[in-house]
């Protein structure tokens, strides 16, 4: 006669066995399947937004036959047309910089002075382009690779606003007014060489937090490239566009009434369009275009637009947290503001 033994609470029975990684398969995943919901992807809500824009066809049209509909998309189209050749431009030099010339090449370059690599540094930025999205990653390698960081810093400022793509931007932004590239360079390189000054005289290297890695390290160098162009064009691209939008909507929204009163005080006027570039974050290959539709302002006034822009806005001080520490952009940020202000007044004063 065959004895059956009971089976203990605690044993478990092969097919018990057999179901067991496969709830606690479940159990890991944290998630039943009655759980999980569909995912609006980013495909999805193209879709999505362009069947919208189907059914919508006929009160959209009319919405764009307004005048003052008209007059937005004229402006805005203009300044992405006119922007867009020197963007790319910008961007493919700027990453073939930052990725192909070693850092090395800098340090041995620059005198051992630091009061004198500042002004080379700073006229370096004029032969050698880079936007405001590779210039951030580059100075935090010269700063590694030894190079003072008073000389990095003047590089930094200044290779975004005065290389020759910004400049000839500059010429074709404003072709009646030769002036404002010759103010444009002038300011900037000025600023970025006082702040590299005040930096060696007042900065302390606890202030600093300069990157422990190489931002392309472990890529081959056409991969780093590719990256580089991919990541600045995506990035620029979306400001140029907030910026254009934001010039057709100053331009074609707000009371005329209102601007006069802003232009014709020199000192607001300033003020505004030096906040409006930090707010904007436009590409220093574009921001000479978004300058030239604010016909309101005098050219000092959007010489400061221009100055300000490229040294300190809101995605470049969130980038220089990201790089150099929160210690550092808290410091350098305002200052650089109330410098490049300042320099852009006494610069539009005298030259323009």
């Amino acid at each position: 006669m065959a004895i059956t033994r009971a089976k203990a609470p605690h044993e478990a029975t092969p097919s018990d066995e057999a179901k067991a990684p496969h709830e606690g398969d479940a159990g890991e995943a944290g998630e039943s399947p009655q759980e999980a919901r569909p995912r609006l992807t980013s495909p999805l809500a193209l879709t999505l937004l362009l069947i919208l824009m189907v059914l919508l066809q006929s009160p959209l049209r009319r919405a764009l036959s307004a005048p003052v509909m008209q007059s937005w998309t004229t402006v805005f189209v203009a300044v992405v047309i006119q922007a867009l050749p020197f963007l790319v431009l910008g961007v493919l030099l700027s990453a073939a910089i930052a990725v192909y010339v070693p850092p090395s090449f800098f340090a041995r370059a620059l005198p051992r002075s630091p009061v004198l690599a500042v002004p080379v540094a700073g006229a370096a930025g004029a032969v050698l382009p880079g936007c405001e999205c590779a210039s951030v990653p580059v100075a935090g390698a010269l700063v590694r690779r030894g190079v003072t960081p008073a000389a990095a810093l003047a590089f930094l400022l200044s290779a975004p606003a005065i290389n020759p793509i910004v400049l000839t931007a500059t010429a074709v932004a404003f072709p009646n007014d030769p002036e404002m590239v010759l103010a444009r360079f002038v300011a900037s390189l000025l600023v970025a060489c006082a702040m590299g000054w005040l930096w060696h005289r007042l900065g302390r290297t606890d202030w600093l937090r300069p990157p422990a890695h190489p931002p392309h390290e472990g890529r081959t160098k056409g991969a780093a490239f590719w990256d580089s162009v991919r990541h600045d064009v995506m990035h620029a691209g979306g400001f140029l566009v907030v910026g254009a939008m934001a010039a057709a909507t100053l331009k074609a929204v707000t009371p005329e009434s209102w601007l006069r009163t802003a232009a014709d005080n020199p000192v607001v006027a300033i003020l505004a369009l030096a906040v409006l570039a930090v707010v904007l974050s436009i590409c220093s290959e574009a921001d000479a275009f978004v300058a030239a539709s604010l016909t309101q302002f005098s050219l000092t006034a959007r010489l400061a637009f221009l100055v300000v822009g490229p040294m300190i806005d809101l995605k470049l001080f969130a980038m220089q947290a990201g790089t150099f520490g929160r210690g550092f952009a808290l410091r350098f940020a305002p200052t650089t503001f109330v410098l490049a202000v300042a320099g852009a007044a006494l610069t539009g004063a005298v030259l323009l």
